[in-house]
């Protein structure tokens, strides 16, 4: 184990050369000027040149790149072009929503999902089966943002019960901190609930027809043993992959719950930066995604192994 762990990492390296390669020249050679967005309309050419030689933008683009580089070998991300700040602490204030809103998000789906997938596929054909996928089909059809607002409207508006937007730090308390995240929270669990309990009533219905378990069910071994032991474990595979994919999307890409309930989180950086031109914002959180995705990929193959001892690398 621990040796394909090193493996994997190994491996992770090119594909993270790539990625870096990939951000900087994308934004390199897509239009706009970020001194034109510091200097405003009426910057004359010289202001221009000026602020494009402080921000080293006149280098040529490998020795750009390879500056990039040292500094990130040096762990440091850069300055915020617009703002001054390094990118490491733009980051660090503005990951907290975002985690807090991701884990809170997948650990109410796995709660809500695992359960009423297995149900569903426990009483396939009936009108609970029936009932779950008409739920999942609700889940992938309607906005993530329509069901904010309407979360808003009736918790906030006309019962007075949520505080409509904003975030509290947990340093502040839980309780103002847990009130700020419900809604958000629910928003987006509701599409994540129907994928994740639609993944889980596909893979049981599949493992429940294979031969291993109408051998189980031969033995007399009962029911619930069955299926919690058998047909659970052996259906796991897919789950935790769509479990850990999910983590990553909801962290990485949650602009529009943070813009809806203006949560002052990472995919809101991401947009303002965007617009801004503001490479090494931009560049910097779109490494970090990959790194993500890279590191759960990782934890799901470990996972895998522990769950199915079939599995080998």
């Amino acid at each position: 184990m621990f040796g394909f762990i090193l493996r994997r990492i190994f491996a992770s390296i090119p594909v993270m050369f790539v990625v870096t390669v990939t951000i900087f020249m994308l934004l390199r050679l897509t239009p706009g000027d970020p001194a034109s967005v510091i200097a405003g309309d009426n910057a004359t050419a010289e202001q221009l040149a000026r602020i494009r030689a402080q921000l080293g933008l006149d280098l040529p683009l490998q020795q750009q790149f390879f500056d990039w580089m040292w500094r990130l070998l040096h762990a440091d991300f850069g300055t915020s072009i617009i703002s001054g700040t390094p990118v490491s602490t733009l980051i660090a204030d503005r990951i907290e929503p975002t985690f807090s809103l991701a884990l809170a998000t997948i650990t109410l789906s796995v709660i809500i999902a695992v359960p009423l997938g297995a149900l569903a596929a426990a009483r396939h054909g009936t009108w609970v089966d029936r009932a779950v996928i008409a739920l999942s089909v609700l889940g992938f059809s309607i906005p993530v943002f329509v069901i904010g607002y309407g979360l808003i409207q009736i918790f906030a508006v006309d019962l007075r019960w949520l505080p409509v937007q904003g975030f509290r730090s947990i340093r502040s308390g839980l309780a103002e901190f847990s009130l700020r995240m419900v809604m958000p929270t629910l928003a987006l669990t509701f599409l994540y609930v129907a994928l994740i309990a639609r993944i889980t009533r596909t893979s049981l219905l599949e493992v429940l027809g294979e031969d291993y378990i109408r051998t189980a069910r031969a033995k007399g071994i009962s029911e619930r043993t069955v299926f919690m032991r058998h047909a659970l474990r052996n259906a796991a595979v897919p789950i935790i992959t769509v479990i850990g994919i999910g983590f990553a999307l909801l962290v990485s890409g949650v602009v529009v719950t943070e813009s809806v309930f203006n949560l002052p989180g990472v995919g809101r950086l991401t947009i303002d930066a965007v617009l801004a031109r503001d490479y090494p914002v931009v560049q910097a959180v779109i490494l970090l995604s990959s790194l993500l995705y890279v590191l759960i990929n990782l934890a799901i193959d470990v996972i895998y192994v522990l769950v199915d001892p079939r599995i080998r690398y």
